[in-house]
């Protein structure tokens, strides 16, 4: 039997006394913590803390436990990034440069560019080639404090390429300690040489069922937007979804008030993600339901576009999660303590509540929030371990400052 792990020594730990499964509004700016601590670990979760006053009968009770020293650091819940497309085959720096040259997202993609471009060359790659660049990436944002993920498909826009997706990602789970659930968005776009209503047709006659049948995705969802698709495209696909037990996670509103909230709070949503184009009415939707608004800061700073409205979002009581949404077009980044800064800096929030929608609220965004997302007694033990700082606004203050030094998943040490 693995002997219990018993890290003192931590200059700032933070913790979730209550064991809440989000938060919301006001409580977003509170955090519990304690300072010279120490916390246990037994097996691969949280069983207590404490402060320095009561360390030596922890240490006494934890009989043969291995002893870590935090040296001073910040002991912090690893991040749970609700939302990312990292499996995907190569890179678009192309269209790096063709933004800079003042194409939009949206011409980009009528000229062939964008999803499409994805697809084609994830077409080309073995599933051995997609796994091994997918399993880099997943080293990446480990190493900068990432303990759960969300990773979706949408890069194959035709049957087989999808499952090829997908079997990737189910790879991913069974090789990495890193907690990972996988969404079918085969809806991310319509393949060349289909009409809209035939490839909808082909997402739920022919994807959804053998998406199915091998038990490869936790969750579907359909990029609900202008040029995309639309509410009805929305309503048929979760519908076929909903009878393969598949709950929706939302692309909505991103590049225009589409509609896409409304018809995830219709379907019960796990989750609406960008919002960058959200409304009033898009709050008060949400307020009147259990779906997590997401933002992904990162899509508005890289494609330079408006930021979805994080300040408003927590001030009318919601919860708000935010993560990356990795993908090679418009978000080339996994970074989540960068996320953190941009959700400050451009989005309002303060560190606290940014740290919140960094990790329990982005847990609950993936159905992980019973056992991931915050230091409570009992949940799954992903944290990561900082040099020392002066204070938990330091993470998104010094936004490109490497102060990530250990990272634990599973109560493990992981090395890169």
């Amino acid at each position: 039997m693995t002997p219990p792990l018993l890290i003192h020594h931590i200059g700032t730990l933070i913790v979730d006394d209550e064991a809440r499964l989000r938060v919301k509004g006001d409580e977003m700016s509170r955090l519990t913590q304690l300072h010279d601590a120490w916390l246990r670990i037994d097996g691969e979760r949280f069983t207590d803390y404490g402060t320095a006053d009561c360390y030596e009968e922890a240490r006494r009770q934890a009989g043969d436990a291995t002893i870590v020293d935090a040296g001073g650091g910040t002991l912090v819940p690893a991040f749970c990034d609700s939302h990312t497309h990292l499996v995907y085959a190569g890179s678009r720096e192309q269209e790096f440069e063709d933004k800079i040259r003042g194409l939009s997202y949206e011409e980009i993609a009528r000229r062939g560019g964008g999803i499409l471009n994805s697809a084609d060359r994830l077409h080309a790659m073995s599933e051995d080639e997609l796994y091994a660049q997918a399993l880099r990436r997943i080293h990446e944002i480990m190493a900068m404090g990432t303990g759960a993920v969300e990773i979706k498909s949408g890069y194959g826009l035709n049957t087989a390429d999808e499952l090829k997706m997908l079997r990737v990602v189910r790879r991913l789970k069974d090789s990495t300690p890193l907690k990972i659930v996988s969404t079918f968005l085969g809806a991310h776009a319509v393949a060349r040489g289909y009409s809209q209503e035939a490839y909808v047709r082909l997402v739920i006659d022919e994807m959804l069922p053998a998406v199915a049948a091998e038990g490869l995705a936790d969750f579907v969802d359909v990029f609900c937007d202008r040029g995309f698709f639309t509410p009805a495209d929305t309503d048929a696909i979760l519908d076929a979804a909903a009878r393969y037990g598949l709950r929706p996670k939302i692309h909505a509103q991103e590049l225009a008030d589409s509609g896409g909230v409304e018809a995830g709070v219709r379907h019960g949503a796990l989750s609406v993600d960008h919002l960058e184009s959200m409304t009033e009415r898009d709050i008060d939707l949400l307020l009147s339901s259990d779906t997590m608004p997401t933002a992904l800061p990162g899509t508005s700073f890289f494609l330079n576009m408006p930021y979805a409205p994080g300040r408003r979002i927590i001030d009318s009581g919601l919860p708000l999660a935010i993560a990356s949404d990795y993908n090679p077009g418009s978000t080339p980044s996994g970074n989540m303590k960068f996320v953190m800064s941009l959700a400050c800096i451009k989005m309002r929030l303060l560190p606290e509540e940014a740290l919140w929608a960094a990790t329990l609220n982005g847990a609950a965004a993936m159905g992980l929030s019973a056992d991931y997302g915050s230091i409570a007694r009992g949940k799954v033990a992903n944290f990561f371990i900082t040099d020392p700082i002066p204070s938990v606004a330091f993470l998104p203050y010094a936004y490109t400052t490497p102060v990530v030094r250990r990272v634990y998943i599973k109560g493990r040490l992981q090395s890169f």
